[in-house]
């Protein structure tokens, strides 16, 4: 048993059973040694995942040719200063692909852009700040909102002044991989009961609990569901956005990730529910396995993340899957022109590489990426 093991070992000892948003919690993040504090290459094609970064750099062009166009709304003089807040920067690639992109074809704007990163693991930021090296003057790190909420507190009333954000907030694949509850139907009782973790004989083991205070929203199809079906609830991401919407005073907030409305997640296809275990790119059902050693991830629920937005002010403007997405900003930069500022400077004929264009096939097309991923945008 492994360092990670021990400790979440004795925790179960102490409690008797543990959620399972507890012991995810722990597998990924725990200090030093959590899945996500130990390797920093776990996506990428050596890693045990694969993420639209890995894909190559267009992606960030792409986002960076969006964003350039969402900040230059905001930029009204020379002094205005806008943000990029971006949360959960893994290896911090993206960034600077955007940086990057940015540094090439909007230089103005980037001299008044300041890229802030959301980052609560040190160990990351380090790691990040190594890739960002030649961008270091613009780019700062925040352990959480509430860091970045005392950066933009007035000095004369802390109490009452926030100066208001002014940008865009985005996520990139981290709303999947914060912890949730796991819940289970008991067809016979007509109730819900929620999974959590204990150890058996030195083994971690599944075990029913009473349902914690996140209890699941009834539901029209609880008659007919088997038993056992299994659902996934995750109030830490609910939680995380309303609070990443009270940062922003006038902009774009925004996720990608794999996810669902609330009415696909229930689905006769999922009888176990979206939490799966990526380890070297293969998907397992052994979620307590490994520990420290295997990514644990399950769909956001994408209604609920809208909802949690909307409840704070915030205004939808789109909902879409990844190819959507990026095929309209693919069509905004042909439009004006900007399609030689996408892309490198060795083309094809028809303007791309032929390593673009495979990157925006995998990225777009339904059966890599393109479905998969979804894009929520919502706006103050």
């Amino acid at each position: 048993m492994n360092h990670l093991s021990e400790i979440i070992r004795c925790e179960a000892a102490q409690r008797g059973v543990l959620s399972f948003a507890r012991f995810m919690e722990l597998a990924l993040y725990c200090p030093v040694h959590g899945y996500y504090e130990t390797k920093k290459d776990n996506p990428g094609w050596h890693g045990d995942f694969y993420t639209s970064v890995s894909v190559g750099e267009l992606f960030g062009q792409l986002l960076a040719f969006q964003f350039a166009e969402w900040l230059e709304e905001q930029v009204h003089s020379p002094q205005s200063t806008v943000h990029i807040v971006e949360a959960g920067a893994h290896d911090g690639q993206l960034a600077r692909d955007i940086l990057a992109w940015l540094r090439s074809n909007r230089p103005e704007l980037l001299d008044q852009i300041e890229y802030w990163i959301v980052e609560p693991s040190s160990r990351r930021q380090e790691w990040q700040g190594e890739t960002l090296r030649e961008f270091a003057p613009r780019v700062r790190w925040f352990a959480g909102f509430h860091s970045l909420l005392q950066e933009r507190t007035c000095h004369s009333s802390p109490a009452t002044c926030h100066p208001p954000l002014r940008g865009v907030i985005f996520s990139n694949e981290l709303l999947d991989a914060m912890p949730v509850h796991r819940f289970g139907w008991d067809a016979a009782k007509k109730t819900w009961f929620e999974w959590g973790v204990t150890v058996d004989d030195e083994q971690f083991a599944w075990a029913k609990i009473q349902p914690s205070a996140f209890s699941l929203q009834p539901s029209a199809l609880e008659s007919v569901l088997p038993d056992g079906y299994t659902i996934e609830t995750c109030p830490a991401a609910e939680s995380w956005w309303r609070e990443a919407a009270n940062v922003l005073g006038h902009g774009k907030l925004l996720t990608i990730d794999y996810g669902f409305t609330a009415d696909e997640l229930f689905s006769p296809s999922r009888p176990r529910g979206t939490l799966r275990a990526y380890f070297r790119h293969h998907a397992s059902d052994d979620l307590l396995a490994n520990v420290g050693e295997q990514d644990l991830t399950a769909h956001v629920n994408f209604s609920a993340i809208q909802a949690a937005g909307e409840s704070v002010g915030l205004k939808t403007e789109s909902f879409q899957t990844q190819s959507q997405f990026l095929t309209r900003i693919l069509a905004k930069a042909s439009k004006d022109n900007s399609l030689g500022k996408l892309v490198a400077s060795k083309r094809s004929e028809d303007g791309w590489t032929s390593a673009q264009s495979r990157q925006f096939q995998t990225l777009t097309h339904p059966e890599h990426l393109g479905r998969a991923f979804r894009v929520l945008v919502q706006s103050r």
